[in-house]
């Protein structure tokens, strides 16, 4: 029997491409470095998300550790097929608050925009010949009615109806400190979600990420980075950047030195320690040779 839904499959079409960014079909086009590293995190979610009643996720981590990296690393292994029956060809979209919100007068006007794409989405749930949606809402703390200064606060009570259901899946990404302050004083919310907590990567486990992902670096800028420039990379941001979190600081800092070695040597050869030094200066303010002794490349 076809099951007929108040939502057209058009209309629901258009308020993903409008709204959301279709994170397996991008990982499908291959337009992601591999994940590594969080091969536990990710195998929890997938637990969570193939329960019957707590099936929503909550990521705990601080900026730049990699809650929306474990997302595309569940596409990645939707994807390749990796995953139970239940989760086979799955649709991980992240929802684009921003995008949602633009352009409207009132709350009720950005809520207008909501409610189709969640009510498409949980009246196709029930339909065995249809693949599951999973919905990430990075930042999801700003959608409790607590808090003040968003524009997305009170959307949660939108969503409630649909998670204490259960016609959706959700994975939400916050830090510890805004979990704690505007989800967990909500019990109707907060029940509806377990907890993965993502650890900061140290070192071993940052340079695993960036020799894993460093190929994709490699064929942009054209240059090649030697394993012992990457240590010098994560040994430098560890030591000097203290207020940002692994491993986005190495991976941006990689990338900035590549293409500072593109502008001054053009393409080809291998990053030079210059490079680096030259990224990392102008991130802390530190001078560059007082960041390492170049004959032992011993970090100062």
């Amino acid at each position: 029997m076809k099951m007929e839904y108040k939502v057209s499959n058009e209309d629901l079409d258009q308020y993903i491409h409008k709204y959301c960014r279709d994170i397996t079909q991008l990982a499908r086009l291959n337009r992601f470095d591999p994940i590594t590293g969080r091969d536990e995190e990710i195998i929890r979610s997938i637990l969570i998300l193939l329960q019957k009643g707590r099936k929503n996720v909550m990521l705990q981590a601080p900026a730049g550790v990699g809650k929306t990296a474990l997302c595309v690393g569940l596409a990645q292994q939707i994807v390749a097929g990796n995953v139970p029956e239940y989760l086979k060809d799955a649709r991980v979209i992240e929802l684009d608050l921003a995008s949602m919100a633009a352009g409207t007068a009132t709350i009720s006007e950005f809520q207008g925009r909501f409610i189709p794409l969640v009510k498409g989405i949980a009246e196709r749930y029930h339909d065995p010949d249809l693949p599951r949606f999973i919905m990430f809402i990075d930042e999801i703390h700003q959608i409790m009615p607590t808090c003040e200064g968003s524009s997305y606060k009170g959307l949660s009570e939108v969503m409630k109806p649909y998670l204490t259901v259960g016609d959706i899946h959700v994975i939400g990404a916050t830090t510890k400190d805004e979990f704690r302050m505007y989800i967990q004083v909500d019990p109707a919310m907060d029940r509806r979600f377990q907890k993965v907590f993502l650890d900061i990567p140290d070192f071993g486990a940052t340079v695993t990420i960036l020799e894993a992902i460093k190929k994709g670096y490699e064929k942009h800028h054209q240059i090649t980075v030697p394993s012992n420039m990457v240590d010098v990379i994560v040994r430098l941001t560890d030591e000097h950047m203290r207020k940002r979190y692994q491993p986005d600081k190495s991976i941006t800092t990689m990338d900035g030195a590549m293409a500072k070695h593109v502008l001054d040597n053009g393409r080809g050869g291998e990053l030079s320690l210059d490079a680096i030094l030259y990224i990392v200066s102008a991130e802390t303010g530190i001078h560059a040779e007082a960041l390492i002794d170049r004959k032992t490349l011993k970090i100062h």
